[in-house]
């Protein structure tokens, strides 16, 4: 084991993610297995700022692998992007010993990371947080499965209602910047459509979306919009529906956080726990600045500066499939 690492700080940031904490379990435990200490940062960067640290034993991290959320708290942390604000946060960090520092978060938090990281040669490893699945190098990331299938539930009980109605259901998911989502949802809820950022929403094509999700063999149609201002979200749709085909009775619903809450699924529960162990390997290792991300079932270390590189490709061939489908 590395003698300069003896003690990891810990933290969650940005938005919450399901297996957060089995991710703050893993790593907890398997730092004090190899004979390290372990600091829990509570709520991201800004605890690092206000010394908002305690020491994690192995109880700390009891009965919290089915828990959704983030024991750690999470906020945002405008200080933080501040030269000023990381000089407060290395003082801390010296303050408690910590020798090395455990990122659990999305692309702001992982940028994060490496800016502090280049300025303080602090080693630092992340891991992938976030519902939006939009980090690269990484097949998934923590809560996205859980994510996915929150909305897989959501959408089959609307579908009972815009059945019953004969209407078209416009439902908002979360994916600002990315639409996996929107289209992995479609295609799990047997939704007629997905209207993701990565493709930009002309006429004609929403005119194909409601021509071959209004067929005569359909009463009802559910179409996932990502909430983006490409797509112009549920409701910036649904308006120009209503406008363009006022025949149709449209509806709007919009998922909202209920998309982050709720138990992580068994898939998140386990991801959570492999990265969270290979968190700690990869210091001990001598690794730092890079994320762990699963590749072909593979883990594998990501350095910070590809992990939050803008646009993560959608795999255009699920377009293909979830039109087909649809028919």
């Amino acid at each position: 084991m590395s003698t300069k690492i003896k003690c990891i700080g810990l933290l969650t940031s940005g938005g919450d993610a399901p297996g957060m904490n089995a991710a703050i379990r893993a790593v907890t435990r398997a730092a004090i297995y190899n004979g390290m200490a372990v600091k829990g940062i509570y709520r991201g960067y800004k605890g690092l700022i206000t010394n908002e640290i305690e020491d994690f034993k192995t109880q700390s991290v009891s009965n919290i692998i089915q828990r959704g959320g983030t024991i750690l708290k999470t906020a945002r942390c405008a200080e933080f992007q501040t030269p000023e604000g990381r000089k407060l946060a290395h003082d801390v960090i010296l303050q408690h010993g910590i020798n090395a520092l455990i990122v659990i978060g999305g692309d702001g938090s992982l940028r994060g990371a490496r800016d502090f990281a280049q300025e303080y040669d602090f080693p630092i490893i992340g891991l992938p947080g976030t519902i939006d699945n939009d980090l690269n190098g990484t097949d998934t990331t923590i809560g996205y499965d859980t994510a996915l299938n929150t909305i897989m539930e959501c959408v089959d009980k609307i579908r009972d209602t815009a059945s019953s109605h004969e209407r078209l259901f416009f439902v908002e998911v979360m994916g600002r910047d990315a639409g996996f989502l929107a289209l992995n949802g479609a295609i799990a809820s047997g939704a007629e459509a997905a209207i993701i950022p990565e493709i930009s929403l002309k006429k004609d094509q929403l005119a194909e979306m409601i021509g071959m999700g209004f067929r005569k063999s359909k009463n009802s149609s559910i179409v996932l919009v990502a909430e983006s201002e490409v797509t112009g979200g549920a409701m910036g749709v649904a308006e120009r529906v209503k406008k363009q085909y006022p025949e149709f009775d449209v509806r709007v619903s919009i998922l909202g956080h209920l998309q982050r809450g709720g138990s992580p699924t068994a898939q998140d529960r386990i991801l959570s726990t492999r990265m969270g162990v290979a968190a700690v390997d990869a210091l001990i290792e001598g690794q730092r600045n890079a994320m762990v991300g699963i590749q072909n079932e593979e883990l594998t270390l990501v350095p910070f500066v590809k992990a939050i590189k803008k646009d993560k490709p959608i795999n255009r061939d699920l377009l293909n499939v979830l039109r087909i489908v649809s028919t």
